[in-house]
């Protein structure tokens, strides 16, 4: 077990280069078992995640080479079985994406139950009702067993935007005799990453970007060579953390039409002083982080939504932000009941925070903040304490920081060269 111990209230200033987005790497991964032929992903970040939905595709049978330090080359052509590792599955949410193209490809497949954050209840059963339309039949025990002899297209309406589960679906119907069409189908960045994928590999996916893909299935899929975009979860989080450390930030490759609504709360909301110059993002040294209140003095709103709104897992670091911001803000977590119950730790810092129910919490700002010793609950609330503790005063500790290390690569190491004074200390 790993914790980092911070030292805080210095500047972070610099320039910081995103890595590729997390949660568009996962699917990708899962979509090379749609054929035989190698793959290359690019820009794939080295973290937790990520290497354990290899070391599945591994156990599977598929071979995963590094060819340069963010490049991987996938071979499946060697896959044969079709139960995932329970072990490995308890790790990752995102297990459950290897459902999809197995599948598909070879008509059956087991999955046991994935993990992941605990953040609250994470349904499957948009998975499950996609796969039953596509014309698979689905078993539960403590595994979930899925199997088909022909999927074919069908019309099917999520019963939420569900991101994993519009993406199984699109996997599954690529192969699936005849049309697909997907209504209510989420639309954020990582969807279109995987749909762009699939589309080198020959795919027939329209609608890209929208909540209504239309799929028309192939017989087979080639190999491709596929660069993942920038994480805008990790251009969102450093904006988060320039604007709280005061010191000038510079965000290199940002990609403007994935961050307008990530721009405008934490610009218009939280007062964040910050402009694009081409593709990089500055956040200024000056800051006079500043509330905005509704029409007629109302209270303000932070709330996530699906895309094009605020990204869930953008909360927890705009409620960290708001700490330090004057003014009053009511924070609202719509996903998931559980997102917010780590406000109890910016509270032992010194914030000013009433958790009003499991989705929303007001905020009270600004706080001064000191060093406090606490466990990281998972990837973005882990990343919220860090934030607060490079502003606060003195020393803070976070321990179970694996849950950091699954979404953000080297974090510590890429802080540093910024200025910020943050050790990583391995335990036994």
């Amino acid at each position: 077990m790993a914790k980092f111990i911070i030292e805080g209230g210095h500047p972070i200033s610099g320039t910081i280069t995103p890595k590729g987005n997390k949660n568009a790497a996962l699917p990708a991964i899962a979509a090379t078992l749609l054929t035989d032929e190698k793959v290359v992903l690019r820009n794939i970040p080295h973290i937790g995640d990520v290497l354990t939905m290899l070391q599945i595709l591994e156990r599977l049978g598929g071979k995963v080479r590094w060819i340069e330090e963010e490049a991987v080359e996938i071979d499946n052509s060697g896959v044969r079985t079709t139960s995932l590792d329970p072990e490995l599955c308890h790790k990752i949410r995102a297990s459950l994406l290897f459902a999809g193209p197995m599948l598909a490809r070879y008509g059956h497949v087991n999955v046991p139950p994935p993990g992941g954050d605990v953040i609250g209840r994470r349904r499957v059963d948009t998975h499950l009702l996609a796969f039953r339309k596509l014309g698979a039949e689905v078993s539960l025990d403590r595994n979930i067993h899925i199997e088909s002899d022909v999927l074919r297209g069908a019309k099917i309406l999520l019963d939420e935007a569900s991101v994993t589960g519009t993406e199984n679906a699109i996997m599954a119907a690529s192969l699936a005799e005849g049309e697909t069409v997907i209504f209510n189908a989420a639309s954020e960045p990582h969807v279109q990453d995987l749909c762009l994928m699939l589309n080198s590999m020959g795919a027939h996916i329209e609608g890209i970007g929208s909540n209504r893909l239309k799929i028309t299935g192939v017989k087979e899929l080639h190999g491709t060579d596929f660069t993942i975009s920038n994480d805008h979860i990790e251009i969102g989080s450093f904006i988060g953390l320039g604007a709280v450390t005061r010191g000038e930030l510079r965000i290199a490759h940002a990609n403007s039409d994935y961050l307008r609504a990530i721009e405008w709360v934490f610009k218009v909301r939280l007062g964040v002083n910050m402009w694009f110059e081409g593709d990089t993002i500055v956040v200024a040294d000056e800051q006079h982080l500043h509330i905005k209140s509704d029409a007629y003095n109302s209270v303000p709103k932070i709330e996530d939504a699906p895309w094009p709104g605020f990204p869930a897992d953008l909360t927890s670091i705009a409620l960290a932000v708001a700490t330090q911001a004057e003014g009053t803000i009511l924070i609202h977590e719509k996903l998931f009941e559980s997102r917010l119950f780590f406000v109890d730790k910016l509270i032992s810092m010194g914030a000013r925070i009433v958790l009003c129910d499991p989705h929303r919490a007001v905020v009270v700002g600004p706080s001064s903040l000191h060093g406090s010793t606490m466990e990281s609950p998972d990837i973005r609330a882990g990343m919220a304490l860090l934030l607060a503790s490079l502003s606060a005063r003195g020393e803070s500790v976070i321990g179970n920081i694996g849950q950091i290390d699954r979404g953000y690569e080297r974090i510590d190491e890429r802080l540093r060269a910024l200025g910020a004074k943050i050790q990583r200390i391995e335990e036994v």
